[in-house]
């Protein structure tokens, strides 16, 4: 027995709330290592001359594996709201009791500093992001490149729309006017959500670099037409997410002019982390910034006025124009401090405003349900592209990434993780498959069946191509004779059977169904006590026969991509997966 690889901490994801009464308990152990875990639990404060009276032990499910390790669940209801508990792991040959404190032979009665404590459930300590998050579809929209709704506000050499590649500078047209003409569009693709890039007064095309957070850039419109959208969007059932920068501005923000007008004397100086007097921006700026970007200085959000300034930005949108959500830009780079309060502060204007955190990596200090809903799902992401478009790696090793990212989440918070393929950040999806759409419908076929909240990039649902940036921002397609149907009609296809049957999305539990000696072919089921969906993806270039793993004599099986029905005849029933194909099959259980 590894003892010094088995974990556990009574925090999330090891211990969160699963409703009301009760909680979900999870362990960690070395992978093949362990076979039997219990936990024995109870009340603190029930104890005899005996010593610690505790409830029946509980069974816990091996309920998932990485490469290197096994993670063990089980649903715990605390008496009287509070528990005591320890461990109870076996292995072939001995049996070990694990608690707070360490391991030991017996369970420790009269010692109660040994045990892992929750003292109380409190419903306020719950996860719980805004209902509507779970079973949204979002599109994302980079205004300047989605469509030209009106040529009057067009900036100064506009270039003619996608005539020529854009590069960082050039500017194209696109506004709000244009997204609100193409709501039709969206709401017929199937799209609940529309991801608005920043809008706000800058000079670049990108606008991440705000000279004005209380003005709608000139190009894309003004705040009548931000209302105009918002409105028109409900109406269709969509919500609105618009972009903040809150880590940088521009260099033409006012306050940052007033520091370089007034050194030392400026009343701003203090809203910017500055290192000597007079500011320079070059060779090299004495002050921090994005990156290495001298045009755009950081914010010192620890500054109280700061502070204050972009609540108020974030209060004014929401109570002016009923926005839906607010994306943050760059969030890891703020501090927690400040993140808390602007949730409280957004929360008690609208309860049920989505926050999302640009974070790339693995985000738990920020989705403990004080800061973020969700955050840019960036490590699901590189753990698809890896395995469908460069395909360096193999279908045990998508699973274990899969089962990793598993192991860092509540499942609430999973429900509400913004997964995408594709951002104006990185290259087109396409692209990334080499022009190969088999391999891009494999990706949304995994994406549509898979926790978390997805998103589609413009133009991605009908094929545009395109390198990194700016290379990923080229103009929308409306012409349909351009537009790749294929990839078309399979993701809208998608969007109805996500909406349709919620079990594949939100609603089911996930499990792998291991295939020996098929390295490009993953199966999982989504399911529940009643039904299974199973789910099976070949990237290969070869016709896979695959025995569905399951007792399936007498029961209907509906292929529910094409609605074919047919009742097994015998337990054993294979099926051909043809090159680059995909099922999704549904039985009962």
């Amino acid at each position: 027995m590894q003892i010094e690889t088995i974990f556990h901490q009574p925090y999330e994801p090891y211990l969160y709330i699963n409703d009301n009464h009760s909680y979900i308990i999870r362990l960690q152990t070395k992978k093949d290592d362990i076979k039997k875990v219990q936990v024995y639990y109870g009340d603190p404060f029930l104890v005899s001359e005996n010593g610690w009276k505790y409830e029946k032990p509980l069974k816990m499910n091996k309920v998932f594996s990485t490469n290197l390790h096994d993670f063990w669940e089980c649903v715990v209801e605390p008496p009287n709201n509070r528990l005591k508990y320890a461990f109870k792991i076996s292995d072939q040959s001995k049996k070990l009791f694990f608690g707070e404190t360490g391991f030991c032979d017996q369970l420790p009665l009269f010692d109660l500093s040994f045990y892992f404590t929750k003292p109380y459930l409190h419903l306020s300590d719950d996860i719980h992001p805004p209902k509507w998050v779970k079973n949204t579809i979002w599109y994302q929209i980079f205004p300047d490149r989605f469509a030209n709704g009106n040529q009057l506000n067009d900036p100064e050499n506009t270039l003619p729309w996608g005539l020529d590649p854009p590069k960082p500078t050039s500017f194209y047209g696109g506004d709000i006017q244009g997204v609100i003409d193409q709501l039709d569009y969206l709401k017929e693709l199937g799209i609940t959500g529309i991801y608005l890039t920043p809008i706000f007064e800058s000079p670049s095309n990108h606008k991440y670099d705000t000279t004005n957070y209380f003005r709608i850039d000139s190009q894309f419109g003004d705040e009548w037409l931000l209302k105009k959208l918002i409105q028109r969007c409900h109406e269709r059932g969509i919500k609105v997410m618009l972009d903040a920068v809150f880590n940088h501005t521009c260099q033409d923000f006012p306050p940052f002019q007033d520091v370089l007008k007034n050194g030392m004397n400026s009343i701003y100086k203090d809203w910017f982390h500055i290192h000597s007097f007079p500011v320079i921006s070059s060779p090299v700026p004495n002050y921090e910034t994005f990156s290495f970007v001298s045009a755009m200085p950081k914010l010192n959000t620890e500054n109280k006025d700061v502070q204050n300034f972009l609540l108020s930005v974030g209060a004014y949108w929401l109570k002016e124009c009923d926005i839906d959500g607010w994306r943050l830009d760059v969030a890891n780079e703020i501090n927690h401090s400040f993140w808390r309060e602007f949730r409280k502060e957004m929360k008690a204007i609208k309860n049920d405003v989505y926050l999302l955190g640009e974070i790339w990596h693995f985000a738990l200090p920020w989705v403990k349900g004080d800061q973020f809903d969700g955050v840019m799902n960036y490590p699901l992401s590189h753990a698809i592209l890896s395995f469908f478009a460069f395909q360096n790696s193999n279908s045990t090793e998508f699973s274990n990434k899969i089962n990793q990212l598993f192991s860092q989440y509540p499942a609430p918070t999973l429900y509400s993780l913004f997964n995408l393929v594709g951002s104006h950040d990185t290259p087109r999806i396409l692209t990334q498959c080499k022009q190969n759409d088999q391999l891009v419908i494999l990706i949304y076929v995994f994406l549509f069946t898979f926790y978390g909240t997805p998103c589609i990039y413009y133009g991605d649902e009908i094929g545009l191509i395109g390198g990194g940036d700016p290379e990923c921002r080229g103009c929308m397609i409306w012409n349909e004779s351009d537009q790749n149907k294929i990839i078309y009609d399979v993701v809208k296809k998608l969007i109805f059977l996500r909406k349709k049957h919620l079990l594949i999305a939100n609603d089911g539990q996930f499990k792998w169904h291991s295939v020996e000696n098929e390295p490009n072919l993953i199966i999982y089921e989504r399911s529940n006590e009643e039904e299974v969906y199973l789910i099976i993806l070949n990237r290969n270039e070869n016709t896979s026969s695959i025995k569905l793993p399951f007792q399936l004599l007498g029961k209907k099986i509906t292929n529910i991509w094409t609605n074919e029905q047919f009742s097994a005849e015998s337990n054993a029933i294979f099926v051909d997966v043809t090159p680059y194909s995909y099922l999704i099959l549904h039985f009962p259980i």
